[in-house]
C-alpha cells in the first residue's frame, strides 16, 4: 500500500501550475504560521509546481517571532522607495551600502535587494496574494505519527539537551523538479520537519526553506541570499572598514539587529547546493579584532572548531546545529528512537582505544586487482588530532573540549548519529568504496563497480570510479577549487586560509568507525556512514582547522563484505582490536 497517493499529488501539482501561469525566472515568497498544518503540507506540491515552472521559492513559516521577516519587508520597502526616487535617510543609507558592496562584487549585490515578484500568505482555505491557491493535502496521510513525534522528542532531549528558555529554528527541504531521490522521501521529510516543530512548538521561532542550486557556483536564491548578507554584515558591523561603517548606519535606521538567531537549529538537506554567497566571496566578514575574515554568516554563527577562523575570533558561537538528509520516516525512527547516551558509550570506548594508539591498520579481502589495505597514522612527531564521537555533541552550545578557553568553539551533530572519527595525520594504502558516496546528493556504490582510492600520505588519487559518479566528483572538485580562486582574487579571506585550502585540497580528511546499531543500508550517506560494523573515509576537508579546504566527500566501506580486520597499534607494538573479519570485537 502506498504511503502517499502520488496520483493525487501529481494532480495537485498540475492544478497549481495552471494557476501560477508564466512565472519563469520569478521569485515567490510564501508565508504561513506554524499552526497552519494544511498550508504547510500544501507547500510540498506547490513547491514542485513552482520549480517545474522554472521559478524560485522561499518559504517562511512564522513561529514565536516574525522579526526577521519584518526586517526583510522593511529593506524591500526602502529599496523600492529608493528606486522610485523617493528621498529619505533610509534610502540614502541603503544606496551608499549597495554602492560600496557592488564595487567589490561587480554589481552582484543590488539585485538581491529587489522585492520578490510574487507573494502569497496562508489564509483561511488557501494562499492569497499574487495568486489564489487553495490548500491541497488530499495526497497526504500521516504516517506513524506517535512514533515519529516520540522520536523527535528524544532528539531534542538527548541530542540537544534543549532547555525551556531556548529558541529553535528548523530548515526543511522543498520538492524540486528533478529530485534524484524518491519523491516519497521528500514528502516524508515534510512530516519529519513538522513533527520536529510540533514536539517543541512553543520554542520555535520559525521554519524556512528555499530553492537549492545544481552547482556551488550558481547564482543563489535571492531571498535567502539577502537574509545571509544582512545577517553577516550585522555580525560584522563593528568593523571600521568603510563598507561595514556604511552598513552600521543602515542597520540602525532599519533595525536590522532584530533578525533572530535560534540557539538550536535542526536542518534537512536534499539534492543540491545553496549556490554562491556573493558578499562572502567578494568581501568576507571581518572578526571584531581584525585578525581573520569569515566566508559565510553560518560559519560565524556556529563557529565550529575545524574552521580556521574560530581560534582567531574571540566571540562565542550563537547556535548549534544538527542535520539530516531526506531520509524515509521508517529509517529516521529506527535510527533515532534509540538511547543516544548509550550509543555514546561505544563511541567513547573506541575513542579511548584510539587514544592509546600511534596508528590504525585496516586489512581486507582482495577483490580482483583491488584490496582495502591502509595504515592510518594518528600521531606524527608526538602530535595528534582529537578522536571524536558523532552522537550528542550538541548537548552543549560551546564545545567542552577547550577548557582553557583559548578557543571558544561551537558544536554540530549528524542525525542519525553513531561514529567515532578523526582527521588522520596521514594515510597510506588503498581502499574500496562500495556502499555510498556524498556529492550533490548521496549516490549508491556497489561491489561490482566500486570507487577505488590510493592514498599516498598527504594526498590521494582515484584509480577506479563508476563513470557518472566519477564525473560528478570531478565537477564537485572543480567547483570547490574555483571557490578558492575566487576568494584569493577578491581577498575575501586571509591568504593564510587560501593557502591552507589549496594545500589540503587532495588530502584525506576523515577516518571513521561506524557505531549506530539500528542503521541499515539505504540511499543516504548520513545513515550508511553510521551503520555499525562499517567504516567510512572522507576526501578533502578534515575536522581540524589546519586541515580545512572547500569540499568534504564521504565514502562508505562495507567492512563485513570486505572482511576487514581493524586494529590500533601503540608505541610498544601492542595491538588493540576493533574489528575482526568486519565485525566489532570491542
Amino acid at each position: 500500500m502506498e504511503k502517499y497517493n502520488l496520483k493525487r499529488f501529481s494532480k495537485s501539482v498540475s492544478r497549481y501550475k495552471r494557476i501560477l501561469g508564466d512565472i519563469r525566472g520569478k521569485s515567490i515568497l510564501v508565508v504561513l504560521d506554524v499552526s497552519q498544518k494544511e498550508a504547510f503540507y500544501s507547500v510540498a506540491p506547490l513547491s514542485r509546481a513552482v520549480h517545474e515552472k522554472g521559478a524560485d521559492m522561499h518559504v517562511y513559516v512564522i513561529g514565536s517571532s516574525s522579526s526577521s521577516l519584518d526586517v526583510l519587508k522593511s529593506v524591500w520597502t526602502t529599496y523600492s522607495e529608493m528606486k522610485s526616487g523617493l528621498k529619505s535617510k533610509k534610502g540614502s543609507a541603503l544606496r551608499d551600502f549597495i554602492s560600496k558592496a557592488d564595487k567589490k562584487c561587480n554589481g552582484a549585490i543590488e539585485g538581491i535587494f529587489r522585492h520578490p515578484e510574487k507573494f502569497v500568505k496562508a489564509r483561511g482555505k488557501g494562499f492569497e496574494g499574487s495568486f489564489s491557491l487553495p490548500y491541497d493535502i488530499s495526497w497526504m496521510k500521516e504516517y506513524k505519527k506517535k512514533e515519529l513525534l516520540k522520536t523527535c522528542k528524544i532528539i531534542w532531549k538527548q541530542v540537544y539537551n534543549l532547555q525551556n528558555n531556548e529558541k529553535v529554528g528548523i530548515n526543511f527541504e522543498l520538492v524540486g523538479s528533478v529530485l534524484g531521490l524518491p519523491i516519497e522521501d521528500y514528502l516524508d521529510s515534510f512530516q519529519i520537519s513538522y513533527n520536529m516543530m510540533l514536539s517543541v512548538k512553543s520554542q520555535v521561532t520559525g521554519m524556512s526553506s528555499s530553492t537549492p542550486r545544481k552547482s556551488q557556483l550558481d547564482a543563489p536564491e535571492r531571498i535567502s541570499e539577502l537574509k545571509a548578507t544582512l545577517l553577516g554584515c550585522e555580525l560584522s558591523k563593528g568593523s571600521k572598514e568603510p563598507i561595514f561603517a556604511s552598513f552600521k548606519k543602515l542597520s540602525s535606521l532599519l533595525s536590522i539587529s532584530k533578525m533572530t538567531i535560534s540557539s538550536a537549529v535542526f536542518g534537512i538537506h536534499g539534492k543540491g547546493y545553496p549556490g554562491k554567497h556573493y558578499f562572502g566571496e567578494c568581501v568576507g566578514y571581518p572578526s571584531p579584532n581584525g585578525k581573520t575574515r569569515w566566508e559565510t554568516p553560518g560559519q560565524m554563527v556556529y563557529k565550529l572548531d575545524f574552521y580556521p577562523q574560530t581560534a582567531l575570533d574571540p566571540r562565542k558561537p550563537r547556535a548549534r546545529i544538527a542535520f539530516t538528509e531526506t531520509v524515509p520516516i521508517d529509517i529516521f525512527i529506527k535510527t533515532c528512537k534509540i538511547d543516544w547516551l548509550k550509543m555514546k558509550e561505544r563511541d567513547d570506548s573506541i575513542i579511548r582505544l584510539a587514544d592509546k594508539c600511534q596508528y590504525i591498520i585496516v586489512e581486507g579481502k582482495k577483490f580482483g586487482k583491488y584490496r582495502t589495505s591502509l595504515k592510518v597514522w594518528l600521531e606524527d612527531k608526538g602530535k595528534r588530532y582529537r578522536f571524536r564521537g558523532s552522537d550528542v555533541e550538541t548537548r552543549n552550545l560551546i564545545s567542552p573540549h577547550y577548557p582553557n578557553k583559548k578557543i571558544v568553539a561551537g558544536t554540530m551533530a549528524n542525525i542519525p548519529g553513531g561514529e567515532a572519527f578523526t582527521t588522520p595525520k596521514y594515510v597510506k594504502g588503498q581502499f574500496i568504496g562500495d556502499v555510498v558516496i556524498s556529492l550533490d546528493q548521496s549516490y549508491k556504490l556497489n561491489a561490482k563497480d566500486p570507487f577505488v582510492i590510493n592514498c599516498y600520505g598527504n594526498r590521494y588519487k582515484v584509480i577506479r570510479e563508476p563513470k557518472i559518479i566519477g564525473m560528478k566528483f570531478k565537477e564537485k572538485k572543480k567547483q570547490a577549487w574555483k571557490r578558492i580562486l575566487n576568494q584569493e582574487k577578491n581577498k575575501a579571506v586571509p591568504m593564510s586560509i587560501v593557502n591552507l585550502q589549496k594545500e589540503n585540497f587532495n588530502n584525506i580528511g576523515e577516518f571513521a568507525i561506524n557505531t549506530n546499531p539500528k542503521a541499515e543500508l539505504c540511499n543516504y550517506l548520513i545513515v550508511n556512514e553510521k551503520i555499525a560494523n562499517m567504516i567510512h573515509i572522507a576526501l578533502g576537508s578534515g575536522f581540524e582547522a589546519e586541515r580545512s579546504t572547500t569540499y568534504h566527500t564521504d565514502i562508505v566501506i562495507d567492512a563485513p563484505r570486505q572482511q576487514l580486520d581493524i586494529y590500533g597499534v601503540d608505541n610498544n607494538g601492542k595491538k588493540y582490536w576493533i574489528h575482526k573479519k568486519g565485525k566489532f570485537v570491542i
